[in-house]
C-alpha cells in the first residue's frame, strides 16, 4: 500500500490542477524550486555542525569531556557509559547512532548501559540539528530560550531514559 502513496498523492494533484485548469507542471517546477532554494538556506548550518562533531571526536575532545563529566553523570544515576551519547546526541543524530552501536556492541544490548543507551536514542533529540533546519528554514535568527529549553529537554530525556532501564529492566 505504502509503495502507491507517492503516485497517488502526485496523480490527484495532477488531476486538481486540471480539474481547475491550472498547469500542474509549473506549479510543481515552482515548488521543487522553492524546495532547492530552502536548501541552500539550510545546508550552511548542516556543514557546520557535522563539521564541528568530527572536529570534537577527531581531536580526542570528545573522549576528554566525557571523563570530565563521568562523576556528574554518575550523581544523576546516567550510566558513565553513555557520557559520549549525551554529549554528541543534540549536535548529531548519526554520530549519536554509530556511538549508541559502538556502545551496544561493547556492553551487550542487554546491559543497563545497552538499554540506557537505546532508550537515550529514541527519548532525545538532535536539538541544534533540528533548530538550525527548522529556524534556518523559518527565517529565525534569534533563538533565544529555544536552545536552553531544547537542552534541558533532553536532559530531562537522558534522566527518563536511565531511569526508566533502572526500573524496567532491573
Amino acid at each position: 500500500m505504502t509503495d502507491y502513496i507517492v503516485p497517488l498523492i502526485l496523480f490527484l494533484t495532477a488531476a486538481a490542477a486540471l480539474g481547475r485548469r491550472e498547469n500542474a507542471y509549473d506549479h510543481m517546477l515552482r515548488g521543487a524550486s522553492q524546495g532547492l532554494e530552502l536548501l541552500i538556506s539550510i545546508v550552511p548550518s548542516l556543514i557546520l555542525l557535522m563539521t564541528a562533531v568530527y572536529m570534537l571526536q577527531a581531536s580526542g575532545a570528545m573522549g576528554m569531556l566525557s571523563s570530565i563529566l563521568s562523576p556528574v553523570f554518575s550523581l544523576f544515576g546516567i550510566p558513565p557509559e553513555t557520557a559520549p551519547l549525551v554529549l554528541v546526541r543534540p549536535i548529531s543524530g548519526s554520530a549519536a547512532l554509530a556511538v549508541g552501536a559502538d556502545l551496544m556492541a561493547r556492553y551487550g544490548v542487554d546491559s543497563p548501559v545497552g538499554r540506557t543507551a537505546a532508550v537515550m536514542l529514541g527519548s532525545t533529540e538532535t536539538t541544534f540539528y533540528t533548530i538550525s533546519v527548522y529556524f534556518g528554514a523559518a527565517g529565525i535568527r534569534k533563538t533565544r530560550y529555544a536552545i536552553p529549553t531544547a537542552l534541558f529537554a533532553d536532559f530531562v530525556g537522558f534522566l527518563t531514559a536511565s531511569w526508566t532501564v533502572r526500573v524496567f529492566y532491573p
